[in-house]
């Protein structure tokens, strides 16, 4: 398992807990210069990504070993249509140009259900093309839900896969999922460790729409406390146990964050806390998928 940099800060705020905004260019090229010497390997950004690939194009070097990733745009025209797959290749090459790259490590469409709605098949042979043309290593998808997930692999052949999981939310690995993706030879980048930032907060600082949750999130903390682990601690002693998963995908802001992020990362967690960390899963999706928060207002 590796580490990697997810790069929506650079863009834009993003992150429930994130109160230090939009990180600066000067603190990208001191985060990028960290990541290098640490063997950080996978950068990962995206088209909505507001300003991350333009800024990221200004802070790398001419010579590096980075794996970049990047997202398509929504295609929200059902069904989809040729022109849409045309748009893909446009997004690509104009993300290309501001990341100021001449190839990149993965593509992935942004929304699954762009892919699986009809007429999905004309973006995916777009990314078989640009997998074939050499300017993309390996083409998937990031996905929110398990269902996701098999209608995905019972109709294309996907090399890379994002998807969330976190102590909160284990429905991928209960459901045997992660392990079918492991079987396949996909590889897997993890996303939402932290759940958007929740599981570092403390609990009374959750906003109220977390109320029904606050005495598990009460419970979780109490624990990780008891058991001599930060908050990122707790995340990471859980995430580096599940051996499915080839990269982890941490949103950074500051480079001291990164720092503190790479060493609990590193650090070897015993196996009777990896258990005890991973005793709070749930499975609503209300909580577990941050695009539905603002639904769930108090």
């Amino acid at each position: 398992m590796n580490l990697g940099i997810g790069t929506a800060q650079f863009g834009m705020d993003y992150g429930i807990s994130n109160k230090d905004g939009r990180t600066s260019q000067t603190e990208v090229a001191s985060i990028l210069g960290y990541a290098r010497e640490a063997g950080i390997g996978v950068i990962d950004t995206a088209h909505g990504y507001g300003k991350s690939e333009g800024v990221l194009g200004e802070a790398l070097p001419r010579a590096h070993a980075f794996r970049i990733v990047t997202k398509t745009p929504a295609f929200p025209s059902r069904p989809v249509k040729p022109e849409d797959a045309a748009e893909l290749e446009r997004s690509f090459q104009h993300s290309l140009n501001k990341l100021r790259q001449p190839r990149l490590a993965g593509l992935l469409l942004h929304n699954a259900d762009d892919l699986l709605a009809a007429g999905g098949n004309h973006l995916y042979t777009k990314l078989v093309e640009l997998k074939t043309r050499g300017i993309v290593e390996k083409i998937g998808v990031s996905i929110y839900s398990g269902e996701q997930i098999d209608a995905l692999l019972d109709r294309y052949a996907i090399d890379l896969i994002q998807l969330p999981v976190n102590a909160l939310d284990q429905r991928l690995i209960v459901s045997g999922r992660l392990a079918e993706l492991k079987r396949r030879g996909v590889e897997v980048h993890a996303r939402s460790i932290f759940l958007q930032g929740l599981l570092l907060m403390a609990p009374e600082e959750a906003p109220p729409s977390f109320d029904r949750i606050r005495p598990l999130l009460s419970r979780y903390h109490e624990l990780r406390s008891k058991n001599g682990l930060s908050p990122v601690e707790a995340a990471f002693c859980f995430i580096t146990g599940i051996t499915e998963i080839d990269d982890v995908i941490i949103g950074v802001s500051h480079l001291d964050q990164l720092a503190l992020n790479a060493a609990a990362f590193r650090r070897d967690y015993s196996a009777r806390d990896r258990a005890a960390m991973g005793g709070f899963a749930i499975d609503d999706p209300q909580f577990l998928n941050p695009a539905l928060w603002r639904l769930n207002a108090a």
